[in-house]
């Protein structure tokens, strides 16, 4: 089994030399208690958490009697993180919280997903329909039961998908009809529910998509509604059998430890539930939830895979082959530069998106909004897709022993690949950044991105990074060059050409920004460097390599990509295949 390491010195440099979350008042807090908060959640991490990873893996879920029975070792696990107040980490405190800057929580749970990814999902999605029910709730909801979700009692879900719909949400089937007393009855089938049913609540809270009576076709007539699994009553109090039902438990490449589960609403009795948000506003009351959910997935790559990175990088300072430790041969010592600079670039790109949310309530400035629609499409798509590439590198480092269970990593494989399908798969969120983030915003918010990194750009030494300075300078008028090259084909109504460069042009935009992350990095750790000696100087040392490392084998290509989207005028769909 391989052991759980925290680059704590890192995720400090992006906390307090970077973002600079001690300029936030309102949390009352200063650097001494936010590093205290983070170490004893590392701790937390590495004793509970992180042993619990490959046993929950190894038992998986189970249907017991028709209920469904999680790994044991995920009881002391849950009862530790509520118990220990991690779970009302970064909550408002009028509803039990700890307010703290999103950075810093989200920081955290990047440590506590790395260490057991299929668990945190139990609490992940808790919270994300807390924070529906908290934003859109009614007082009953909030009295009733957001208290008992907040304490660990009881658990949340987001019940999206069907059989016949998939990603197309706006053909799903499952009805809503009105009861007396501002109910409803909801009757259907959802499929591929996280954390859909377990022994680690008494009862589930579903946030379910459905449609009424007077609901059109197509995602305008959906409306969203909470049931829970056992009714409840008026004070409170749990009731009878909503009749919602697990019908099935998959079994899945990775993630075991996490129950997905078909449910069924409404088939062997009457389902009730009780709308939230208002009447065929149902996706964007969802959105709350499903952007969280986004976020979230690239913070499941970005953390599984620099956990992955630290496992392959002790294995290769102790395993010697031709007479040397592997860390001295070149090809091997290349990959860990490549990885440590994916790894350090995702978790930059994380934090920083996470800060924002606090920019848009410090300053109230509407371009910190557009920021973070513009972002969670690259933190998802990029950071899912490269945490697991890093992960499959950690493999290839261990050699065989990766491949086998002994070391973990292969785990890490299995755990990481999801995060590149649910919540959309990447390819809508190419559809998405492209369609709805450049073209739809008019280019409003890549272009404050823009200024802000040229703004960076302009502050690199031109002596130290006189290459990746010259580099940065070509991809700025190749991504200018390519936008426009885009913005004309829809101007023409060619969409079909649009579409099918999205995902490359999501590769582009999420290169040059991680790149910008990184370099900002870099250029804060020069302005350090003098004034430092030992292990610092050594670390900010680092920050240099890593954006030297991620410009020459990453944002490099971004030349080759840009050439495919403005040369390839061939529409794709009238090739034969």
């Amino acid at each position: 089994m391989g052991k759980y390491h925290a680059d704590l010195r890192d995720i400090q440099f992006n906390l307090f030399d970077v973002l600079n979350i001690t300029r936030l008042p309102q949390f009352g807090l200063e650097e001494g208690d936010y590093k205290g908060i983070l170490d004893e959640y590392s701790k937390f991490v590495e004793n509970e958490i992180f042993p619990s990873r490959e046993p929950s893996d190894v038992h998986g879920v189970k249907m017991v009697d028709g209920n469904v029975k999680v790994a044991p070792e995920l009881h002391s696990v849950q009862k530790g993180f509520h118990d220990n107040g991690w779970f009302a980490l970064g909550f408002p405190a009028d509803i039990g919280g700890t307010p703290v800057p999103e950075a810093l929580y989200t920081a955290c749970m990047s440590l506590a997903t790395g260490a057991n990814c299929a668990w945190m999902m139990y609490p992940g999605l808790s919270r994300a329909a807390m924070n529906v029910i908290r934003l859109k709730g009614t007082e009953f909801m909030k009295t009733h039961i957001m208290s008992k979700m907040v304490t660990g009692e009881w658990g949340g879900t987001m019940c999206l998908t069907e059989a016949g719909a998939g990603s197309d949400v706006g053909a799903l089937k499952t009805t809503a009809k009105p009861l007396s007393g501002g109910k409803y009855a909801i009757k259907g089938a959802k499929i591929f529910i996280s954390s859909g049913e377990s022994d680690l609540y008494s009862n589930n809270i579903h946030l379910v998509l459905a449609r009424t009576p007077g609901g059109g076709e197509g995602t305008k007539g959906i409306s969203l509604f909470v049931v829970p699994r056992f009714k409840i009553n008026d004070d409170g109090s749990m009731g009878a059998t909503n009749h919602v039902q697990c019908s099935k438990v998959e079994h899945k490449m990775g993630i075991h430890a996490s129950a997905t589960c078909e449910l069924q609403f409404g088939q062997t009795g009457e389902t009730e539930g009780w709308m939230i948000g208002e009447e065929f506003e149902g996706m964007s009351t969802m959105f709350i939830m499903m952007n969280e959910a986004r976020l979230y997935c690239g913070i499941q790559g970005e953390s599984q895979g620099n956990l992955a990175y630290h496992m392959a990088d002790k294995y290769v300072r102790e395993r010697v082959q031709f007479g040397k430790e592997l860390i001295l041969h070149p090809d091997i010592r290349r990959n860990l530069l490549r990885m440590r600079a994916m790894g350090r670039g995702m978790r930059a790109l994380c934090m920083y998106t996470a800060d924002l949310f606090d920019k848009v309530h410090e300053t109230g400035d509407h371009k910190y909004e557009g920021l973070i629609g513009l972002l969670t499409p690259i933190c998802k798509a990029y950071c899912s897709e490269q945490g697991f590439q890093v992960a499959v590198e950690s493999l290839q480092a261990h050699g065989g022993y990766g491949y086998c269970t002994e070391y973990g990593v292969e785990q890490f494989v299995r755990d990481t690949k999801i995060a590149t399908i649910y919540e959309g798969t990447n390819g809508i969120q190419a559809i998405d950044f492209v369609m709805r983030k450049i073209l739809k915003d008019g280019g409003k918010s890549i272009t404050a991105l823009s200024a802000e990194i040229i703004a960076t750009v302009g502050k690199l030494d031109d002596a130290t990074f006189k290459k990746e300075k010259e580099l940065f300078g070509k991809v700025l008028m190749s991504a200018q060059s390519t936008m426009q090259h885009l913005s004309g084909l829809a101007q023409k109504n060619q969409f079909s050409l649009v579409l099918q460069h999205c995902t490359d042009f999501l590769q582009f935009a999420s290169q040059m920004v991680v790149a910008w992350r990184l370099m900002e990095s870099a250029e804060i750790a020069q302005q350090k460097l003098a004034s430092t000696t030992g292990d610092e100087k050594k670390y900010l040392e680092s920050k240099m390599v890593d954006f030297k490392i991620y410009c020459s084998h990453y944002l490099v290509h971004n030349l080759s990509i840009a050439k495919t989207i403005t040369d390839l005028s061939d529409d794709v769909s009238a090739l034969e295949l």
